[in-house]
C-alpha cells in the first residue's frame, strides 16, 4: 500500500467530481462501493423512526433522538394510504413538512414507500385497495383460499402503486432536486409472505409452469446435490426450491417495475430491506413455514438483481443480537455486486458495538430502528426503553464518527478499514491489514497481565456483558486511526518481521479533517497494549520496522 498522508487523502476526496448539480449515486470499484453525496463518499449514521411517526405532529420527537444520537441522515416511512387516500388525488403535504424540517435540523433524508407491501401485508394501502380484493388480489393458496398479503400478480395493484410512487419521485424532484436532502429510497418493506410459499391463483400457477427467464438462470445456480435441468420450468430447474424462488422472482420483478419507473423521473439509488432467513444455514434448507417466503433474503439476492436491475441495494434488517447471526450476515449481504447498507438495527444495546464491525466493514451507512421518543417499544427486537437511554449505545459510536464521516467514507471506499464487535464467546480476534495484524482481547483491566493471577486476572468491572469493539483504518503503510471501547489491541508486524509502536496519540479531526493531537500515550498507557476505556476514544498510531 503507498503512503497516503491524511492530508492527502483528503484531498483525494475533495478531488472526486464537484457537480454542483450533482445527484446522490451508488459507485463501486474493485468490488467496493460507495455513496457520493455531492461528489463525495458519504456513511450514512442513520436513525430510523418508527411506522406511525410519518405525521407532522409525530417530527418533534423524532429530531430530538436524532440529534442525541448524533445522527446525520433520518429514514422515514411515507405510506401509500398517506399520499393518495383518494384515488387520483395526492397529498405530499407531509413530505414537505418532513424535507423543509429536515434541512432546519441539518439532516439527510431516506425515504422508506409503505406501498404494496410492508412487512409483507397491505396494512399501508389506502382503503380503497384494501376493500376491493377483486380489482387488488390478496395470493392464493392451493385450496383457492385468499391470503393476507397481495399478490405481485395483481396487475392494477402494481399499475396503482408505480402511479403513487412516480408521483412521489416527481414531487421530491419538484422540491429537492436543487438541495438534495434526500439521499435515497427504499422501495416496499420487509416483502413476501409467512405461511404461503407463494401465489397460486391461476395467473400465478399459469407463469410458474412456464421456463424460468435467461437473466434468472443466468445468475442463480440450483442449490444441493440432486442434479436439476440447465433449462425449463421453475420446477424442472430448481426442485424443491422453485416455489420459494419463483415467489421471489415475481416480487423482484413487481418492485423492479415501480423502481425502474420511479428512477426514470428522478434518478436516486434504491434498496430493497428483508425480514432475515437463518444466515448459519448452510447450504439453506427449502422454505418450511421458517421465514419470509420471496422475501429478498440473502440465498436470492441473484434473483433480485436479474428480475429488479433497477435496485441497487439488498439491505439486511438485522433483528439477531447473536454475534455469529450479525457477522453472517455481515458477510452474505456485502458482494462485490452489492453494497454493504444496513436499515434497520435492534436498540437492545448489545447491537451498539456491532457497529464497529459494520462500518469497518466498509457499509455506506448503518441505522438502529425506533429512534424517536415516540412512547412505543417493539422489544423483545428492540429495547424496552422509549426514553434517551435507547440512543446511548449507538452515540457513544456514532459520536467519533460522525466528525470524520467523509474521511472514513473514503478510507473505507479504498479499502482501508477493518471492524469487529465483540464476540459472545468473549474470545480474542484479529483484524489483518497489509503488513501489521491487530490483536483484540476483552476483559481485561487497564494495567497487567492475567498471567500473573490474583486480581489482575478477575474480569475487568463493567465487562459481565459483551459489549467492546474497534474500528481501524490504515491511512499508510505503518500508520493507523483506532476507534474503539471496551478492547485490549496490540499491533504485531506480519510473520518473520519485526516490529514495534513508535507512537500513540490520542486526538480527534477538526472540521477541515486536519488531526488535532490532544495527549500522547506512553508507559502505562501502553506497556500493556492500548487498552481502550469503557468510553470510545481515538487514537493515531504509528508502528514502525527496526532496521
Amino acid at each position: 500500500m503507498k503512503k497516503i498522508s491524511l492530508i492527502a487523502t483528503l484531498l483525494a476526496a475533495l478531488a472526486l467530481p464537484a457537480g454542483a448539480a450533482e445527484l446522490p449515486r451508488l459507485v463501486s470499484k474493485d468490488g467496493r462501493h460507495a455513496l457520493l453525496v455531492d461528489g463525495k463518499p458519504f456513511l450514512i449514521l442513520g436513525a430510523q423512526a418508527h411506522n406511525s411517526s410519518n405525521y407532522p405532529a409525530g417530527l418533534g420527537p423524532v429530531w430530538t433522538a436524532a440529534k442525541d444520537i448524533k445522527a446525520n441522515t433520518v429514514l422515514m416511512p411515507v405510506a401509500w394510504e398517506q399520499v393518495e387516500p383518494e384515488e387520483g388525488r395526492f397529498d405530499f403535504s407531509f413530505v414537505d413538512t418532513l424535507v423543509k424540517q429536515a434541512r432546519e435540523q441539518k439532516k439527510h433524508l431516506v425515504l422508506l414507500w409503505f406501498g404494496t407491501w410492508k412487512n409483507t401485508s397491505a396494512q399501508y394501502t389506502p382503503e380503497w385497495v384494501k376493500l376491493d380484493p377483486k380489482r387488488f388480489p390478496f395470493n392464493m393458496d392451493r385450496e383457492g383460499k385468499a391470503n393476507y398479503s397481495l399478490s405481485p400478480f395483481g396487475t392494477e395493484t402494481l399499475k396503482a402503486d408505480k402511479r403513487a410512487f412516480v408521483a412521489l419521485m416527481t414531487h421530491l424532484k419538484k422540491i429537492d432536486s436543487s438541495e438534495r436532502t434526500v439521499l435515497m429510497v427504499q422501495v416496499e418493506n420487509e416483502v413476501g409472505t409467512y405461511g404461503l410459499v407463494r401465489d397460486f391463483a391461476p395467473a400465478a400457477q399459469a407463469a410458474f409452469e412456464q421456463p424460468v427467464p435467461a437473466a434468472v438462470l443466468a445468475r442463480q445456480k440450483p442449490v444441493g446435490a440432486a442434479k436439476h435441468a440447465t433449462s425449463g420450468t421453475w420446477r424442472e430447474v430448481y426442485g424443491d426450491y422453485a416455489d420459494e424462488y419463483f415467489h421471489a422472482w415475481a416480487i423482484a420483478r413487481y418492485i423492479g417495475e415501480i423502481a425502474a419507473a420511479g428512477k426514470a423521473v428522478y434518478d436516486l439509488p434504491m434498496f430493497v430491506n428483508n425480514a432475515l432467513r437463518d444466515p448459519l444455514e448452510q447450504p439453506p434448507k427449502p422454505w418450511n413455514k421458517n421465514f419470509a417466503s420471496g422475501g429478498p433474503g440473502w440465498d436470492v439476492i441473484d434473483i433480485y438483481k436479474a428480475a429488479a436491475p433497477a435496485v441497487d441495494i439488498v439491505a439486511p434488517d438485522i433483528y439477531r443480537p447473536e454475534s455469529e447471526q450479525v457477522n453472517a450476515n455481515l458477510r452474505l449481504f456485502q458482494r462485490t455486486d452489492n453494497a454493504l447498507w444496513i436499515p434497520e438495527i435492534g436498540t437492545k444495546p448489545a447491537y451498539g458495538r456491532f457497529l464497529y464491525a459494520m462500518l469497518g466493514r466498509g457499509a455506506i451507512g448503518v441505522s438502529p430502528f425506533g429512534i424517536d421518543y415516540f412512547d412505543y417499544s417493539n422489544h423483545p427486537l428492540g429495547a424496552t426503553a422509549t426514553d434517551k437511554t435507547i440512543v446511548e449505545p449507538f452515540e457513544r459510536v456514532y459520536r467519533m464518527f460522525a466528525p470524520i464521516q467523509r474521511l472514513w467514507a473514503q478510507w473505507a471506499f479504498e479499502g482501508r478499514t477493518r471492524g469487529i464487535g465483540e464476540g459472545d464467546d468473549r474470545k480474542p480476534q484479529q483484524l489483518d491489514f497489509p503488513g501489521w495484524t491487530a490483536k483484540l482481547t476483552y476483559r481485561l483491566g487497564r494495567f497487567g497481565e492475567p498471567s500473573w493471577g490474583g486480581e489482575f486476572a478477575q474480569p475487568a468491572a463493567g465487562t459481565e456483558q459483551p459489549a467492546g469493539g474497534a474500528a481501524m483504518a490504515q491511512i499508510g503503510p505503518d500508520e493507523f486511526i483506532l476507534i474503539g471501547h471496551r478492547v485490549r489491541v496490540r499491533m504485531e508486524p506480519e510473520a518473520g518481521a519485526r516490529g514495534m509502536m513508535l507512537r500513540a496519540e490520542q486526538g480527534h479531526f477538526d472540521d477541515q479533517g486536519r488531526w488535532v493531537m490532544e495527549r500522547v500515550w506512553n508507559g502505562d498507557q501502553v506497556d500493556y497494549g492500548l487498552n481502550l476505556p469503557a468510553e470510545p476514544v481515538m487514537l493515531k498510531v504509528r508502528m514502525g520496522r527496526p532496521r
